[in-house]
Order: structure tokens, then C-alpha cells, then sequence
């Protein structure tokens, strides 16, 4: 990495790194290098004395995000840093401090809030389907995190004109009831939600002078990542962490707010300079992910809205590999793929274009030329973990999973089921931990070969099911191992699968992902398929005015921008009453079906 830490990142990226002390506002575009930006930023302040690393806090909003920030802070020297979500942080200091305040253990967490509503609702003589429970969840949700009480919130549904809409299926009086018997039911039983972790902890913080006192000694220094994604209770609680210290540096990108419906705002991002007069504000916008074509689009679809950056396509200038958000595509950005290359007939063949678009009959033939365009991407030497379809909704998966599986080729769900929950897996770092205990002087790889192998793994991948996604996920292990440096051990390497464990920080799986594009957001692919590129679905029948149009048109952009070398949109008319017309966002970047 050279004598200085900061050799790797490009002017803008530096600019930040160097600015130390806050507050500070990062306007960080898709594939700006965000996360190589703030991560720098914090253990350049940690080697040059500026942060003592166990009073800064970085905080994010998965737990995924988290545990690559950890990653990323100790691969940089930045040991001790504390990198984790609001609710993570939250409940550490909840569990602490409860039984000074209070006494006794802090209440429970429940696992959803579908068990205890269904619940309510039975009580209160009602029947209702699943995705009115779920809607009910969701406005719950919404409540709390806009810190809006029963009465207040009842005020907005109940309203005669511009009043928040009501779930199907209920009235506004059935809404408050449940609303109200959900808190009692979870007040009976000394259990609490998500929300009510950022609440409790929030008013503990407020109202507890001494409490106050020591979280503000253990944290001086604070990141936030994804900024407009932000709601008012995590402002609360970020500006009650803060008291009247500035030392606040926030990244975000007010063109991927894709969570306004569970109460995010981008507001807090935007508006950072009047909340923080003195502050200091930084752009960066050259993007080292995508190519040229896939930018241009991604400006236009953004073109006029607030807080829109202008991104340059950097992928092929002077240092593109050093500037972008992670190891692979560091990797593979001079040179194209990194997990394999293309076989010889491949590379003499015409590359295709970056932005293609394809307008089909109905969602089966769609899906079906998407799979079978995946199957020669990847006989092409593509690597299927380069590889991904996003869709709006989750329900356009199974046909598109089907295809795939028909064609042999391997697909994950993203977030169906964690990697370290799967039980095959669990088994493979039971065995990795204990054979660390035993002395062995082979190869890392040798060593986790040998292992795996124990547990049913073969050198050759089985033809498709069940039995190649348990092959996929021992492979990722193996894979990871052989990834290590020179000289790791197995004890080592025992440990980091541990951390990954608890920090949810997974491996790459060689399989093409399927994923909402919710769910995406942070990743990146070197070919994407956006699939659904129809009126009704991008955008969604349900955005019925400009605020939720806008909404639809950011969920395009961070679709788009996940891609780092093609971009493959496609339609489908569909069939009787749900035909569809192309999705308005194809004309608004100037392409058109069949270009």
C-alpha cells in the first residue's frame, strides 16, 4: 500500500481522508468509492494520533455493512474501531445500562411483529390475510420511527384530504386499535421491537444524566454511512450520542433514498450545512465502477433531481484500480474479470454492448432469454458470482429462478437464508475450528480442502439442486481460504469465520444472484439484468403520484448503477388484463425496446 495510507485514493477521496475533525457531509456517488473513502479516512485519523480507535463509532444499517467496515478497518490497522448498525449499538448500550436504571435484565426483542399483530388482531375479533399483516407491520414501523405517538398518528389517518392512506382490508379505527392492542400485548409480556431499542435508548440517553455522561466519554468520533437513510428516530439518537460535540462526519447520496416508505429521509443529508453551519461539505463523483454507457444513463435518469450528483466515468483512467469500493473489483477494473478468465474463441469475439434493452411478449419468454443469455455469459467465462438479476418485487424471482435451474445453471436468492445459518456450513466451521486446535504445517488450502472434504465436498460440482447449492457454499469456504496471504494459519482463519459469523459478513458464492433491488444496494456485479422494465412493475402500479414516481426512479438508478461492465435491460408486455407498456424510465434515459 505504499508508505502512506492515503497513496491508493484519487484527489477527491484524499480531500475527505484528511479532513479529520467535523462535521463533514460526503455527497458520494454510485461507485465513487464511498466506503474506501470514510474507511481510509478513519484509520488515517487512527495512525496519525487524531482518534483514539475505541472512541470512534461507525455506524451503518445492516449488519452486512457493518462487518465489511469492520473488515475493512482492521485489514487497515484501524483494531479497535467499533463499526456497527443503530439498532447494534442501541441494544449494547440498552442491555448495559438497563439494570443500573431500571433494574433487572432489559426487556426481550422480538424476533417480527407479524406473530404478535396476527395476535392482536384475533383479539379484536378481526381476520386478515398475511399481506395485510404485513402492511400493518409496516406502518407500525413507520409510526415509530417518524416518533410519532397514537394521537398524532391518528391525526394523519383519520385526515378527510391528503391524509395517510390505510392497509387494505382495515379502517381507520380498526388501524389505531391495533396499533394500540400491539403495544399493550408486547407492554403485558415486558417485550419490545426493533423501534422500540432506538426509543428506549434514545429517552435513557435523555433523561439519565449519568448514563449520558459515559456513553458520550466511550464515543467521541462518528461515522455514518448511507446517510439518506436516515430516519427521525436514528437522528434523534445520533444527535443525543452528540450533545453539543460536532466531531460528525456523515456519506451519502441523496439519489439512492429508496427507503421513504419506512421512513428514511434524505432531508437530513441535504440540509446538513443548516444543521451544521460550520460544516464542511465534499463531493465525490468519479465513478470506477461502471462503464461509460451505463454512467451516462444513470445522469440521465437523475437529471433535475434534488441533490443529484454528475458522475464521471473513471473506469479506465490512471488509478481506477485503487479507487473503488472493493477488493474484487480492484481486482479485475484494468482487466475484466477477476475470478476467471474468458477461454481463447471468447476473446477474439466483438464485446457487447455495455447498455442493451429487450422488450418481450410475456414474463416467461423474458425469462427465459434472460437465462439462457446468463447460460452463454458464463460459458463465455464470465464467473456466475459476476452475475445478477434484480427485480421491484420479489415475486418475479420464481420464474426466472426456474429457468435458470432448468438451464443448470446455480442462483441464490439474496437474503432467503444467511450463509452462516445454513447447517452444512455451520458444520464445515465447526470442524475448521477445531481442526485449528491441531498442529499442521501444510497450506491454508490443503488444510480447508482436507476438511471440507470430510464433510462430503468433491472436487467436481454436482449437475444442479440442492446438492450444487451445499457444493456452492463449501466452495465459498474453500475459496476464501485459498484468498488468504501467504502463511495464514488455520488458526487465523478459524477466527475470521467466526467474526464473519457474527458480524453476517458472507463469502462469495459462485452463483448468479437473484436479488430485489432493495437488496442490492451496495453491491455491485460485472453484468446486471433488470428484469420487469414494464409500466406496473418499474414503476410500480402502486405509485400514484410524483413523491412516489421519484421514489420508483432512484430504485432504477441504483439498479442501473450496480453494474460494472453490462447492463441488460428487459420488459414483457405480459397477458390479458395485466398487459403493460415499457416502463417510462427506458425513454427517459433516451433508449428505446430493440436498440
Amino acid at each position: 500500500m505504499g508508505n502512506d495510507l492515503l497513496d491508493g485514493l484519487d484527489a477527491q477521496q484524499r480531500e475527505v481522508a484528511e479532513c479529520l475533525r467535523g462535521p463533514v457531509a460526503v455527497l458520494a456517488g454510485a461507485g465513487t468509492g464511498k466506503t474506501r473513502t470514510l474507511t481510509h479516512r478513519i484509520a488515517h485519523g487512527v495512525r496519525v494520533g487524531a482518534y483514539s480507535p475505541d472512541r470512534v463509532l461507525a455506524v451503518t444499517f445492516t449488519r452486512k455493512a457493518a462487518g465489511e467496515l469492520q473488515t475493512r478497518l482492521r485489514g487497515l490497522g484501524a483494531q479497535g474501531v467499533r463499526a456497527q448498525t443503530f439498532h447494534g449499538a442501541a441494544l449494547a448500550q440498552l442491555s448495559y445500562f438497563w439494570p443500573q436504571v431500571i433494574g433487572g435484565s432489559a426487556p426481550k426483542v422480538i424476533g417480527g411483529k407479524v406473530p404478535v399483530i396476527s395476535q392482536a388482531v384475533e383479539s379484536l375479533g378481526m381476520r386478515l390475510p398475511g399481506e395485510t399483516l404485513r402492511d400493518l407491520a409496516a406502518e407500525i414501523e413507520w409510526r415509530k420511527v417518524s416518533m410519532l405517538g397514537l394521537d398524532s398518528y391518528a391525526e394523519l389517518v383519520t385526515a378527510e384530504h391528503e391524509g395517510r392512506p390505510v392497509p387494505t382490508g382495515v379502517t381507520p379505527e380498526q388501524l389505531l386499535e391495533v396499533h394500540e392492542r400491539y403495544d399493550s400485548l408486547l407492554a403485558e409480556r415486558k417485550q419490545i421491537d426493533f423501534e422500540d431499542v432506538l426509543i428506549l435508548t434514545t429517552g435513557m440517553l435523555e433523561t439519565e444524566p449519568r448514563v449520558t455522561v459515559q456513553v458520550r466519554e466511550r464515543y467521541r468520533f462518528f461515522t455514518v454511512d448511507e446517510f439518506q437513510d436516515v430516519s427521525p428516530l436514528q437522528h434523534a439518537l445520533m444527535r443525543v450520542w452528540l450533545g453539543d460535540r460536532d466531531d460528525l462526519c456523515v456519506v451519502g447520496d441523496a439519489s439512492q433514498t429508496i427507503y421513504s416508505f419506512a421512513g428514511a429521509s434524505s432531508s437530513y443529508l441535504l440540509r446538513f450545512g443548516n444543521e451544521y453551519p460550520h460544516a464542511r461539505t465534499f463531493r465525490l463523483e468519479h465513478n470506477y465502477r461502471s462503464e461509460e454507457p451505463i454512467v451516462r444513463i444513470a445522469n440521465r435518469l437523475m437529471a433535475d433531481q434534488p441533490g443529484a450528483l454528475t458522475l464521471r466515468a473513471m473506469r479506465h483512467a490512471a488509478e481506477p484500480q485503487q479507487a473503488p469500493d472493493d477488493a474484487s473489483t480492484m481486482a479485475s477494473a484494468s482487466s475484466g474479470y477477476s475470478v476467471q478468465s474468458a477461454p481463447h474463441h471468447a476473446q477474439s469475439a466483438p464485446p457487447a454492448p455495455p447498455v442493451r434493452v429487450e422488450w418481450f411478449a410475456n414474463d416467461r419468454d423474458e425469462a427465459l432469454a434472460v437465462a439462457e443469455s446468463i447460460r452463454e455469459s458464463i460459458i463465455a467465462g464470465v464467473p456466475a458470482s459476476e452475475i445478477a438479476v434484480l427485480y421491484r418485487a420479489n415475486a418475479q424471482s420464481a420464474v426466472i429462478e426456474s429457468e435458470l435451474q432448468r438451464l443448470g445453471v446455480s442462483a441464490r436468492v439474496q437474503g432467503a437464508q444467511r450463509f452462516f445459518d445454513r447447517a452444512d456450513v455451520r458444520q464445515a466451521v465447526m470442524l475448521i475450528r477445531g481442526q485449528a486446535k491441531a498442529f499442521d504445517a501444510r497450506p491454508l488450502a490443503h488444510i480447508v480442502g482436507d476438511v471440507l472434504r470430510a464433510v462430503g465436498f468433491t472436487a467436481r460440482a454436482p449437475e444442479g439442486g440442492a446438492a450444487r447449492e451445499r457444493w456452492d457454499a463449501l466452495n465459498a469456504i474453500l475459496a476464501l481460504a485459498e484468498s488468504q496471504p501467504a502463511g495464514t494459519t488455520m488458526e487465523v482463519f478459524s477466527e475470521e469465520l467466526l467474526q464473519r459469523s457474527r458480524a453476517g459478513h458472507e463469502p462469495t458464492v459462485d452463483a448468479v444472484t437473484l436479488s430485489a433491488i432493495h437488496s442490492a444496494k451496495g453491491l455491485e456485479w460485472g453484468l446486471v439484468h433488470v428484469i420487469g422494465m414494464s409500466e406496473g412493475l418499474l414503476p410500480s402500479a402502486y405509485a400514484e403520484d410524483d413523491v412516489a414516481i421519484d421514489e420508483e426512479r432512484r430504485l432504477a438508478y441504483v439498479a442501473f448503477t450496480r453494474a460494472k461492465d453490462e447492463l441488460r435491460l428487459s420488459g414483457s408486455a405480459g397477458v390479458g388484463r395485466t398487459e403493460r407498456q415499457p416502463s417510462r424510465f427506458i425513454h427517459e434515459v433516451g433508449l428505446s425496446f430493440g436498440a
